[in-house]
């Protein structure tokens, strides 16, 4: 299949500009840089700031009318049609304990729709892209969802919060899901578990409260492979939306509905007792 790479109008820039943040994420992984704390349990590291202040540069350079809105707190606000979101760090946890599972992440927006995506895996050398309306890429080369038809054949992945796990549902979803399919994953990274989606790694994905520049960049990386993107009620997604449900669509069906069934506390198996198991 050919790859529609050489009709993207911001993916090459956006691709340089990730790889460039990405070699910048690798020179402070292999020195593990000391961790910082926001909040309870957020990691935050010197390599998030610096990767975003580069990120930033680059984007103010190349389109000064734009619009930014990155996670460590770049925020440009022009009152233009065109806005970024900017995850400099997606998988800040793994990237602080040393786990190679973590990402670049620019999402760009126009009229408040999803225009372009690319997401760079720098510890695979694996970057990911699209744009409206003209496909999904990795390292070049056209992907497409699974062809996965059942929910009980599928691998699906899902994530937690960071902070205040105590008030997230999501662990009876995990668990009802679990019994469901052929196995639940949770690797610590929203864009890659997405992007693992859009290239058929993953059946589907699913996750609760996350942020725009979590979603801005998969999300449409999904839809250009040929997958479906919803809210838990099979709702359009818009791109500040909190709640997703990722899918190759072959099983976007049976997952909404258990979903709707878990919400409504219908067939919970119970979790089992670790004393009897003990």
């Amino acid at each position: 299949m050919a790859s529609p790479q050489k009709n993207y109008e911001f993916v090459p820039q956006m691709s340089e500009i990730a790889r460039e943040a990405g070699a910048l994420l690798m020179e402070f992984f292999q020195r593990h840089v000391k961790i910082e704390y926001k909040g309870d349990a957020d990691l935050v590291t010197e390599a998030d700031r610096t990767s975003e202040k580069l990120i930033l540069e680059r984007i103010r350079a190349n389109w000064p009318s734009h619009e930014v809105i990155g996670e460590e707190g770049a925020r440009i606000e022009t009152g233009g049609d065109y806005r970024w979101y900017v995850d400099p760090l997606d998988g800040t946890t793994n990237f602080a304990h040393g786990y190679p599972v973590f990402c670049v992440s620019l999402g760009l927006a126009f009229q408040g729709k999803h225009k372009a995506a690319v997401l760079y895996d720098p510890t695979r050398d694996e970057l990911f892209a699209a744009e409206r309306g003209k496909g999904a890429v990795l390292n070049g080369q056209a992907i497409s969802v699974s062809k996965t038809p059942k929910l009980a054949q599928s691998l699906v992945a899902t994530g937690f919060p960071s902070h205040k796990r105590h008030k997230n549902p999501n662990i009876y979803f995990y668990h009802q899901i679990t019994l469901k399919t052929h196995g639940v994953r949770r690797a610590g990274s929203a864009a890659l578990d997405l992007a693992a989606v859009a290239c058929g790694r993953f059946d589907g994905f699913w996750e609760f409260n996350l942020n725009a520049w979590d979603l801005a960049a998969g999300v449409l990386i999904v839809e250009e492979a040929g997958g479906k993107v919803s809210g838990f009620r099979g709702e359009e997604l818009a791109v500040t939306d909190r709640d997703v449900v990722a899918s190759n669509g072959l099983i976007h069906g049976d997952l909404l509905h258990e979903f709707a069934e878990i919400f409504e506390g219908r067939g919970l198996e119970p979790l089992p007792d670790p004393r009897e198991y003990r």
